[in-house]
């Protein structure tokens, strides 16, 4: 049936919720570039401000999922559930680069479609690019063999995969429309979907480090994209988890893949990641089927860990897709740091009591380490190290963090910026904040 686009637009901007079939029709136009830029800013300017009902979203996701490939996995004879997780992403979030093997290791199999860093967020595949010969954009038969015989492949998004979104993100990015509940959700479940996927778990972050501006806002993505994942056939739960300070003990892009390999090679943990690491873990492993219990999840999930198998499935993934294969053995020869290292000390000692975690995250595109322009390059050796957390005392002794630069005047300007981001007083109690905030399901 043929729908005239300001028709579809006119009812949205007054409130009328759209049909499975209306929506079908302009995502198509969207993808076949008969529908206008014009009209495509219009409808998601309607949107923004009259939202998008489950249905409709639900219907917007499978649209956009559908728009290219959709990728299954009954001919590959997998004997486990295809998973994932994604996160809205932080600051020193390097929980996919541990998650991934870690879920495979347990028996499932990860296609794991991951982006760049975004603001003052990491992203997935830079740190991955930091690794020598790498490749983030394997064809799809390289891909799927990763995953059938690593066990998990993390990888960027092909222009095959919901190319729909990929232009609705283009325009909503230059039209202030990007903020939408509903529009976030479709545009990250249907390349999330695209994959495949038997179950899905989601990290929302929460704080100042966190890509939603409140804990009301991120709560209300969690839910919408577990009501929605769920309606579209793909059992989805959702975890709100800390933002208020960096995530693990680095943040960078190298860096944090040393500190990945550390995880998943010895037990020197940081404490608050691997809460998340196994918390996420054991969500996904109860939904897909692999685990009947949450105690049952854990103990698979340790097992997989302390054994060493998670890191051998890590070993494997990188070698399938042209890294080193000794990484795992010389990881810092394979990932070096930024030639100029500085400590950035407090002005005076005392109890960190507050971080501006986002700051934290500018720091390090400043350093070189993040994009202000998408086509940008950036320096994978740049970054921080032994950041210092919540409560903790710091001083002459002990830094707020360790600049990696790539010189001394950019490390002096790092150390200014990261001092001013930590607030430092002498003997302030700091209350415990829990890392994971709240559970987000639709049962």
């Amino acid at each position: 049936m043929n729908y005239l686009p300001q028709e579809i637009i006119r009812r949205k901007r007054d409130g009328h919720s759209l049909s499975r079939e209306e929506i079908d029709f302009f995502v198509e136009g969207l993808t076949s570039s008969t529908i206008s830029e014009g009209q495509t800013a219009a409808l998601a300017m309607a949107i923004y401000f009259q939202g998008l009902s489950r249905e409709e979203c639900v219907a917007l996701t499978l649209a956009m999922r559908d728009s290219g490939e959709v990728m299954e996995w009954l001919g590959e004879n997998l004997d486990g559930p295809v998973i994932d997780k994604h996160s809205t992403g932080g600051v020193g979030d390097l929980v996919s680069l541990v998650l991934g093997p870690l879920l495979s290791a347990c028996g499932a199999y990860v296609p794991m479609i991951s982006g760049r860093g975004l603001g003052h967020t990491g992203g997935t595949l830079d740190k991955l690019e930091a690794i020598p010969g790498y490749n983030t954009a394997p064809g799809n038969s390289l891909f799927r063999k990763t995953v059938r015989t690593a066990g998990v492949a993390i990888i960027g998004q092909t222009g095959l995969l919901a190319p729909a979104d990929g232009r609705l993100y283009a325009i909503r990015d230059v039209t202030a429309t990007v903020e939408s509940i509903g529009l976030i959700t479709a545009s990250i479940l249907s390349k999330k979907l695209a994959a495949g996927l038997d179950a899905l778990v989601m990290d929302v972050k929460v704080g100042n480090g966190a890509f939603m501006p409140t804990t009301e806002a991120s709560r209300e993505l969690a839910r919408s994209i577990a009501e929605v994942a769920t309606g579209a056939g793909t059992p989805t739960t959702a975890l709100l988890t800390d933002m208020n300070q960096c995530l693990a003990n680095s943040a960078g892009n190298a860096i944090e893949v040393r500190e990945a390999i550390e995880f998943l090679t010895t037990s020197i943990r940081n404490d608050r990641l691997e809460t998340v690491v196994l918390a996420l873990g054991a969500e996904v492993l109860q939904t897909s089927g692999l685990s009947t219990s949450e105690n049952e999840a854990f103990s698979a999930l340790r097992q997989a860990l302390d054994s060493g198998q998670a890191a051998e499935q890590f070993a494997r993934m990188v070698c399938a897709l042209g890294g080193p294969g000794d990484l795992l053995e010389h990881p810092e020869s394979h990932l070096p740091l930024g030639p100029v290292v500085l400590e950035a000390r407090p002005t005076q000692g005392g109890t960190v009591t507050a971080v501006d975690t986002r700051e934290l995250g500018l720091v390090i595109v400043r350093l070189g380490g993040g994009r202000t322009d998408p086509g940008q390059a950036i320096d994978h050796r740049v970054g921080l190290g032994e950041v210092a957390s919540l409560g903790e005392e710091v001083g002459s002794e002990r830094p707020l963090a360790v600049i990696h630069a790539a010189s001394e005047e950019a490390a002096q300007r790092a150390a200014r910026e990261v001092c001013a981001a930590f607030t430092v007083a002498d003997g302030t109690p700091v209350e415990a904040v829990p890392v994971i905030h709240e559970r987000v399901a639709t049962g």
